[in-house]
């Protein structure tokens, strides 16, 4: 089996694209005039490119401190199974 392993800026802009999409259906099927419809969706569209550009680095950070947490928890891992004898456990499939 392979594994799956997902980028989770990938997943927030995904999921802000599936909000900005289920908006903009509920903005154009809504009983107001033309003009409202496409003001209302050009100050949506504001506020996710404004709202994007504020989550990326902030996303990039997340990322590199989990990362670093996983580096540590692996090594400490590694470190207390040395320590009691343990063997490394090997990669499935291997």
């Amino acid at each position: 089996m392979s594994e799956n392993h997902t980028d989770p800026a990938t997943v927030l802009l995904a999921f802000l694209a599936g909000a900005v999409a289920g908006a903009a259906v509920a903005l154009l099927t809504a009983p107001q005039s033309g003009r409202e419809t496409r003001d209302r969706l050009k100050g949506l569209a504001r506020e996710a490119a404004s709202g994007a550009r504020r989550a990326t680095p902030r996303l990039g950070d997340a990322y590199t401190r989990a990362a670093r947490a996983a580096r540590r928890a692996f090594s400490e891992a590694l470190d207390a199974g040395a320590a009691d004898g343990t063997p490394p456990a090997r990669p499935a499939g291997h």
